[in-house]
């Protein structure tokens, strides 16, 4: 583990409507060692990217207002690579198919709900090595 890395520094924010979903993901996340923000649905979470930068978008699919995948989309369209977060689709979508849509749209990572820390912590784990070789964590 490298001494550098701070996870009370990772900027996470989770965009999902379900306010259980919301506790169970924060309760988790905090476990793990991170804090995170919310927002209900896909259009505050491109209000709250316009806000400040993030590091990590834990994304819902199935939201009101603006889904998971056209939110994935219009971040794409507005933040070029190297200042869009990681992207990391969150749904009960497990079926096939449902993670190359994910992919598609420009999600970087795919978690099925219900949410298992070990699954979680694979994919914040995965962002982490993605970072460390290309340098673009926002301290």
């Amino acid at each position: 583990e490298i001494s550098c890395f701070d996870k009370q520094k990772v900027k996470i924010l989770l965009v999902e409507d379900n306010k259980t979903n919301q506790k169970v993901a924060q309760l988790i996340l905090r476990r793990l060692g991170y804090q995170i923000e919310i927002a209900d649905n896909g259009q505050l979470a491109i209000e709250a990217i316009e806000a400040k930068p993030y590091d990590i978008v834990l994304m819902d699919i199935q939201m009101p207002e603006l889904d998971g995948l056209e939110a994935t989309r219009r971040i794409h369209q507005r933040w070029p690579p190297g200042q869009r977060p990681y992207i990391v689709a969150m749904t009960a979508h497990a079926l096939r198919g449902d993670r190359e849509k994910c992919l598609a749209a420009g999600m970087d990572d795919y978690v099925a709900k219900p949410i298992r820390p070990e699954e979680l912590a694979a994919a914040l784990g995965r962002w982490r090595e993605k970072v460390e070789h290309s340098e673009t964590y926002i301290d």
